[in-house]
């Protein structure tokens, strides 16, 4: 009896983790944390070139001395800057999901990503309010918004 307890008990020792890890995968991967509905898909191609159609917007509208500066501007500056003239015209929401998809699309960024989600949260807190900004929090750039939402209040 002792021995059959034993065997069981070793069998789930060795079993339960396993499903619980994969549960948990399942589980987490399984959440829209995007909260993306899925009817608009955004391709690399179509976002290199809208990228591009508004640089070269800038550059004839500004003139090539603006243009000469924004081309030696870092990518990570450039994408900062556009991220925050949109949460202006938008919702934090908005510039937080192309925050991802730009990471996404261009991991180079990656390393920059966390201080351009906290810049979008001081910023929403500027422009909407600390309560109002919190809200749009999500789990982008390891939840580095709320950061700067919390710094920011």
């Amino acid at each position: 009896m002792t021995h059959s307890a034993r065997r069981i008990g070793r069998s789930l020792a060795l079993v339960l983790p396993v499903v619980l890890v994969l549960s948990g995968t399942l589980a987490v991967s399984a959440v829209p944390w995007a909260g993306q509905d899925g009817t608009q898909m955004l391709t690399a191609s179509t976002a290199s070139s809208a990228m591009d159609a508004s640089a070269t917007a800038t550059t004839t509208s500004a003139g090539t001395a603006r243009g000469a500066k924004a081309a030696s501007r870092a990518p990570q500056d450039v994408l900062r800057d556009r991220l925050l003239a949109e949460l202006q015209e938008k919702d934090p929401g908005t510039a937080l999901t192309h925050l991802q998809r730009e990471v996404e699309n261009r991991p180079s960024l990656a390393k920059h990503c966390m201080s351009i989600a906290r810049s979008l949260g001081a910023a929403a807190v500027r422009h909407y309010g600390p309560t109002r900004a919190q809200s749009f929090s999500r789990p982008v750039c390891d939840t580095s918004f709320a950061l700067g939402v919390m710094h920011a209040s």
